[in-house]
């Protein structure tokens, strides 16, 4: 059985980007107001939990996103920072639930909740394979 113990709730985890171009919703393909599009406030989202418990993960583990239930409030305009954080709110075996929000240089611009699952790479990659195979 796999050791889990180091992942705990409290952990946290932080990213962050300067909004450019590239980031906006025209960009993206998911609108037409040159903003930060909500695909890529989520990605940081993603990225800060990532960053809670990727380090503490056994050796050959990853963790995959499975759920994401976040809304997105505001808009940031280019040239802001958005920052991201993601707090461990649940661990219950090898599924992990984060506490998620996006801020821009003045104000909240989103939360929520995203769950992920730890998994063994060479295990999960030989799924994959079975997967393109036709075996699954």
């Amino acid at each position: 059985m796999t050791d889990y113990s180091k992942l705990k709730p409290g952990l946290t985890g932080h990213a962050q980007i300067l909004v450019g171009e590239e980031q906006t919703a025209p960009r993206v393909g998911s609108g037409r107001v040159r903003v930060l599009a909500t695909p890529v406030m989520i990605n940081m989202m993603e990225a800060a939990a990532l960053d809670a418990i990727e380090s503490l993960l056994p050796p050959g583990h990853q963790s995959l996103g499975t759920h994401l239930d976040v809304g997105h409030y505001a808009a940031t305009p280019v040239g802001m920072t958005l920052r991201a954080t993601a707090e461990v709110t649940k661990v219950d075996g090898r599924n992990v639930t984060f506490r998620v929000e996006a801020f821009d240089d003045r104000e909240r611009v989103g939360d929520g909740t995203h769950s992920r699952v730890v998994v063994n790479v060479e295990r999960f990659d030989l799924r994959i394979q079975k997967k393109l195979k036709g075996e699954v």
